[in-house]
């Protein structure tokens, strides 16, 4: 447990560390100057990330929240969430693919012996049939774990991919609206991003005593 807070002490750390560096190099450069040269990059920039962000998700020991923000600094909030969909729809549906394809053994060399009991413990006690669950927990930092833990249970990638899009839909839009608000100085977005992303960890935080009661049910 003790490893467990620390290692997320030290993601929020990293996150914290990017935005602060990002927000100066911003204040320095300008934001539509930075924007202006992404542009001028084509495809290419908007590939960069989401293959950055693909890497994050299919091995989920690596943050990926900083590449939601960095989308929304990058290209604003529309296209921002854009390209964060599209890697995450391909990423989580290439965590289930490898879970259902080749199983625990290969699924652990992704994630690490360390978080595969993470794993192990989603897809076995909360997952199995439970669409409604599945969805929660792709809205919560945990999603990338979830696609591999869906994909060691009976469930079909229909119910899977039909939970993904839900999750998607409602999780990505704060994070990447707060990159887009704090460095537009959009006090919308802003609020959009303080109230999504609350909402959020009040989530995570009912689906954590959801579990903690299934497993003392359990013992």
């Amino acid at each position: 447990m003790m490893k467990r807070n620390i290692i997320k002490i030290v993601q929020l750390s990293l996150i914290i560390l990017l935005v602060a560096v990002g927000i100066w190099f911003v204040n320095r450069v300008g934001i539509e100057q930075i924007r202006t040269n992404v542009d001028q990059l084509g495809v290419w920039a908007p590939l960069a990330v989401i293959s950055l962000r693909m890497v994050s998700v299919v091995i989920p020991a690596l943050p990926s929240t900083a590449y939601s923000i960095l989308s929304g600094v990058l290209f604003g909030f529309v296209q921002g969430i854009v390209v964060i969909a599209i890697a995450d729809l391909i990423a989580c549906n290439l965590n289930f693919y490898i879970a259902k394809r080749y199983g625990r053994s290969l699924v652990q060399k992704f994630v690490g012996q360390r978080f595969m009991s993470r794993v192990d413990s989603l897809s076995q006690k909360y997952l199995e049939r439970n669409i409604f669950l599945v969805t929660g927990f792709l809205m919560t930092g945990l999603f990338d774990f979830v696609a591999y833990a869906v994909g060691l249970t009976q469930m079909k990638w229909r119910s899977f991919i039909l939970a993904l899009i839900l999750g998607i839909a409602i999780s990505t839009p704060p994070i990447v609206a707060l990159g887009a608000g704090v460095f537009e100085g959009g006090r919308i977005l802003l609020i959009v991003a303080m109230l999504g992303i609350f909402a959020l960890a009040m989530l995570t935080g009912w689906l954590s005593r959801k579990r903690v009661a299934s497993e003392r049910v359990k013992e």
